[in-house]
This record gives structure tokens, sequence and C-alpha cells, in this order.
């Protein structure tokens, strides 16, 4: 079965760093489009990073774009999201989720294309 596992997930003050990991387990990520999504109180669910198999092009939303950065370890399975000079904004359960298959850097936006999602960790950041 496929499985998706997020960590690294705290309270923090803003300006803070935290890299949040996904492991996965029941496929292999080396030719998957992986993503990362968060949903704050209130608010739809929304894109944050992605990254492409192979030339791992990497997209971001502009409110993160210069402050994250989304990578993956293709031999441990494993996706990262290292998010610097937090800000209060940021708060939001956070999710990590795999569309089969590659994507361009703008369609790995839709939501839509995920078919593997895990369970979140939450990110707070206090002013």
């Amino acid at each position: 079965q496929v499985q998706l596992v997020e960590s690294g997930g705290e309270w923090v003050q803003a300006g803070a760093s935290l890299r949040l990991a996904c492991a996965t387990s029941g496929l292999s990520i080396s030719r998957e489009t992986m993503g990362w999504f968060r949903q704050a109180p209130g608010k739809e669910r929304r894109f944050v990073a992605g990254i492409s198999p192979l030339r791992e092009a990497t997209g971001y939303s502009d409110s993160v774009k210069g402050r994250f950065t989304i990578s993956r370890d293709n031999a441990r399975n494993t996706v990262y999201l290292q998010m610097n000079n937090l800000e209060p904004d940021d708060t939001a359960l956070y999710f990590c989720a795999v569309a089969r298959g590659p994507t361009t850097v703008q369609s790995m936006r839709d939501k839509r294309l995920y078919v593997f999602w895990g369970q979140g960790t939450q990110v707070t950041v206090s002013s």
C-alpha cells in the first residue's frame, strides 16, 4: 500500500526555519511528481511547492518563492520542504502528495492531479 508520512512541523517564532520531510512507502518516487500543499483554518488547500522527476523542475506559490525550497532524495523515497524566514501567514497544516508521472511546472499546481496524500503536519508561526 502507498503511504506518505510527513514530519517536522512545530510551533516557532517568526523568522525561524523548519525542514519538513515526507517519507513514502509502497512506491518508488523517482518517476513521480511530488508536491507540498497547505491548508489554513477557514481556507482551501493550496499549492505550496512541487518538483518533477528526472530534471527536477520546481514550482512555487508566489507567497513562498525565495523562502522555501523543495527537494527530493529518490534513493530514500523522501521529499523535503526547507522553509526559511517563516511568517505568521505560513501557519497551516502541510500535506505531502504524489502525482503519478511527470507534470509541467504549471500543471503541478493543480491538486486534482495528486492521487496519494499524507496526513499532514502542523506548522504554527507566532508573531
